[in-house]
């Protein structure tokens, strides 16, 4: 018999246990031990039959054990410590609160937008690496005082659960969310009643959205949810599932996303009193629709003087950050033309902001684009002045990809920086590392963490080596766990899974790899030679073991057939003692995995990993990783701090390609990893693989923090569009003089030339020291010399005449004569030997510009 209806009763707990529902309801309880270690103390058996969820705990716990621990004076010493730490964490003066008192201009808040967040395994709100990458920028951001604001949705079934099928087949099960069992709490009005926002759609009534808060630590965390009464059916559907559906439904969550959030966001600050964002944050174009609400708010007169369109761009662009993290084409949210023309006619959600300039904002129209599809990541860089890949590479990558949209400028100069991921360290390093360097001094709460790096030459040898192989035993039992659940999930009956409890062993050197299985990311690359890997499975004085764990989407079967042939290949019983394959990767797997693994396989096709955060997750649990050099490996491998992958670039057969790599990694393993691994002194400690842990903790831990990604963030990009923001906003003035001056600046450029160049000062054997005299002669049209930046570019020129390793200075107007003609000279000193060539270009100028590529335009001789 099925119910009608179902809800959760929350329970009531007595007066004196009322912290323990503070401590659930916040979930820095998911990085903070001592608090778990409150709630672990409520139930032991029950924390852990729950997943270690204080909800489902404190709503399973009888209340007879309740008024127990009321009378427990030791428990309510130690609840009232936990409860005093979070206040203290709450209310204390951080890293941003130290900054702001030195007067820097900082933002009052900042938007963080995201289609998913990954903070704990009980909030399953995330797929993958985006979403984890968004849940540790929310932490980092609370442990420093960063004063952000998260904006997602709320999906009815989360992502998928992953079992396998006896033969070895991806299966996927969406269990249903109840949103009152989850660590989140409903925004109501003052009156009591839900907040909803609503968005206007063109197929029927408007969209209706309740908005759920999470508190990460300091950073509230709004997701908004469609499954309300008053939605027909499609629209409850909004969110039911993370990265379901087909392109209508996935247009409607986004505008969800983007539109509901900036509304959700409005509805927060008004009730809750806080300070309204002065930077959007977009993490990948899925929220891009923010833009477009922000503008509308401006041109409709919510709140302010009614600005025009162009000028109320200017003010979105200005205080506005996109990120963009895919290095494919394929891996951006293109819908068809016409189906965002249908969402965004007169009738629909931005009235205010013209069809017209909507799809222009998407539109591909440059070298090989395609103009019949909306690019949501197009529209994010063309509505935010800052932008930025996920690590250098990624950088130089995103600049090559996107560079249609500044053609006339090289790829160094197109406005895409880097900022490279980073994790949250107190979420993924092992308690017992932390205690390690505990023992040595260091202070697990401060936000300031040079005295965990000091802390690592003092903690002796023996102890590191025991530590890894307590966490080594950890994995390994957790491993045997979900590998026996998930063969009897497979059909397997008991009598058939005694090999099991042998399964792995604690002192044998563990290799993770743990991906989602996408092709690029070469899942089965250590399968290509299935006897060479038996045999270092097998070896009899230096064997490896492996585990392995991904999930595909549901949808690809290429990436379902990887994880087949894993499963396949582990299911061999000469060989599944080495090596297993763990279904439904998530949060609560990775959290013992990372720390019980000596060796992070990477294996990905360069240059397709933006970034990759799990080696550093295992980097800083004392792990060496093994990897392609690719994504943050690729910027920061260092020869001692682990092993890059040799790769066979520019070998055109894929099969050919992937054998030699296979190969290159193979060697790796027999002749320099394991040896290493193995090589014991006198008292079992292997000397010099612990050289290597100890200068990849040095070396790899302060780049690798969610920390330090978070004060880049600030320094580098909300800092500075707070900046421009207040420029352009005091009073919308300089906003609207930026629009007329771009107005200006497009309508005249077509009469920008570089008519005559001269130069002077050297003979026809020039020297180092030597003066180069340069002249030229550019006619501006109706432009006048401030507009524009005449400038020298120069450096070493190649056979074909192209400019390497070049510099810029710029030319002063020197003379000016009738008809919009004027000279403008500079000198510049030879500084280097060898070939050199120059040329000179114009460009808009204006101080308010992020970057002199930011309006597309140049004129060259």
């Amino acid at each position: 018999m099925r119910a009608i209806r179902r809800f959760t009763v929350r329970p009531v707990l007595p007066p004196a246990l009322s912290a323990l529902g503070d401590l659930a309801g916040n979930l820095r309880w998911s990085w903070h031990p001592e608090t778990q270690d409150v709630f672990e103390y409520v139930d032991p058996e029950r924390w852990e039959s729950t997943g270690r969820d204080p909800v489902k705990l404190l709503g399973a716990v009888g209340r007879a054990r309740l008024e127990e621990l009321a009378a427990d004076a030791d428990f309510l010493a130690r609840l009232g410590s936990a409860r005093e730490s979070l206040e203290q964490y709450l209310t204390g003066e951080r890293w941003y609160q130290r900054r702001q008192r030195t007067g820097e201009d900082l933002p009052s808040a900042i938007a963080y937008f995201s289609p998913e967040f990954g903070i704990t395994a009980v909030l399953p709100q995330y797929s993958g690496g985006l979403g984890i990458l968004a849940g540790d920028h929310l932490k980092a951001a609370s442990d420093l005082g960063v004063p952000i604001l998260g904006v997602g949705l709320l999906y009815r079934h989360g992502y998928f659960k992953q079992s396998l099928s006896r033969e070895g087949w991806q299966q996927e099960t969406y269990p249903v969310l109840d949103p009152d069992g989850l660590p989140i709490s409903l925004l109501h009005e003052e009156n009591g009643t839900r907040a909803t926002i609503s968005i206007a759609l063109p197929d029927g009534p408007d969209l209706l959205a309740r908005i759920w808060v999470a508190s990460v630590g300091r950073v509230p965390l709004l997701m908004l949810d469609t499954d309300v009464e008053g939605n027909p059916d499609h629209y409850r559907d909004v969110t039911d599932r993370l990265y379901g559906g087909n392109s209508e439904h996935r247009l409607r969550q986004e505008l969800l996303l983007g539109i509901g959030g900036v509304r959700a966001i409005r509805a927060y600050c008004r009730i809750t009193g806080h300070p309204a964002p002065e930077v959007f944050h977009t993490n990948e174009g899925h929220a891009g629709f923010l833009g477009l609400e922000r503008i509308r708010e401006l041109t409709v007169a919510e709140g302010g003087p009614k600005l025009d369109l162009d000028t109320a761009i200017e003010v979105g662009r200005a205080s506005t950050v996109f990120t963009t993290h895919t290095p494919v084409p394929a891996g951006i949210d293109r819908f068809p033309r016409t189906l965002v023309e249908q969402y965004f006619s007169e009738a629909g959600p931005v009235p205010g902001v013209p069809v017209e300039r909507i799809l222009e904002l998407g539109t591909e129209d440059y070298e090989g684009g395609d103009t019949s599809v909306f690019n949501m990541a197009v529209m994010g860089f063309r509505l935010a002045q800052r932008a930025n890949g996920v690590s250098q590479l990624h950088g130089h990558v995103s600049r090559g990809m996107f560079q249609g949209l500044w053609p006339a400028f090289d790829e160094a100069e197109v406005p895409i920086g880097s900022i490279t991921n980073g994790v949250h360290a107190p979420t993924w390093v092992a308690r017992e590392m932390f205690d390690l360097a505990a023992g040595q001094g260091a202070e697990r709460e401060s936000d300031d963490t040079d005295a965990f790096w000091a802390a690592v030459d003092k903690v002796p040898g023996d102890q590191v080596w025991a530590t890894k192989r307590v966490l080594r035993d950890k994995l390994v039992h957790d491993a045997r766990k979900r590998l026996r659940s998930s063969w009897k999930k497979r059909g397997a009956a008991t009598a058939e899974l005694a090999w099991i409890d042998s399964a792995l062993d604690p002192d044998v050197l563990t290799i993770g790899f743990a991906r989602r299985a996408a092709s690029y990311k070469r899942l089965t690359l250590m399968m290509r030679d299935p006897e060479r890997l038996k045999s270092l499975l097998l070896h009899p004085e230096r064997p490896i073991q492996l585990v392995i764990a991904g999930k595909a989407h549901p949808a690809d079967d290429g990436g379902k057939k990887l994880i087949q042939d894993i499963v396949r290949l582990s299911d061999d019983p000469e060989i599944r003692h080495r090596i297993v394959f763990l279904p439904n990767y998530d949060i609560a797997m990775a959290q013992p995995l990372y720390p019980g693994c000596d060796v992070w396989l990477n294996n990905p096709l360069r240059p397709y990993e933006a970034c990759g955060t799990s080696g550093m997750k295992a980097a800083l649990n004392g792990g060496l990783n093994l990897s392609v050099l690719d994504g943050w490996w690729d910027e920061w491998y260092d020869g001692d701090n682990g092993w890059a992958i040799p790769t066979a670039d520019g070998v055109e057969d894929v099969d050919h390609r992937d054998d030699l790599e296979a190969a290159a990694l193979y060697d790796l393993i027999e002749n320099d990893v394991a040896p290493r691994f193995y090589d014991l002194d006198a008292e079992g400690v292997p000397t010099r693989w612990l050289e290597m842990t100890r200068h990849t903790l040095k070396s790899l831990g302060p780049k690798v923090l969610a920390t330090r990604m978070v004060r880049d963030y600030v320094r580098q990009l909300y800092a500075p569009a707070a900046t421009t923001a207040h420029r352009l906003n005091a009073d919308y003035a300089g906003a609207a003089e930026l629009a007329a001056w771009k107005k200006k600046v497009r309508a005249g450029w077509p009469h920008v030339h570089v008519e005559h160049v001269e130069s002077s000062g050297v003979g026809d054997a020039p020297e180092v020291g030597d003066t180069m005299s340069v002249r030229a002669f550019v006619a501006l049209g109706s432009l006048a010399p401030e507009d524009v930046d005449v400038q020298l570019v120069y450096g070493r020129s190649n056979g074909d005449d192209e400019l390497l390793e070049t510099g810029i200075e710029s030319l002063h107007v020197a003379e000016s004569y009738e008809g919009g003609r004027h000279r403008f000279d500079a000198e510049h000193v030879l500084d280097h030997s060898g070939s050199f060539g120059y040329t000179v270009r114009v460009i808009p100028r204006n101080d308010l510009l992020a970057s002199p590529a930011e309006l597309g335009m140049v004129a060259l001789p």
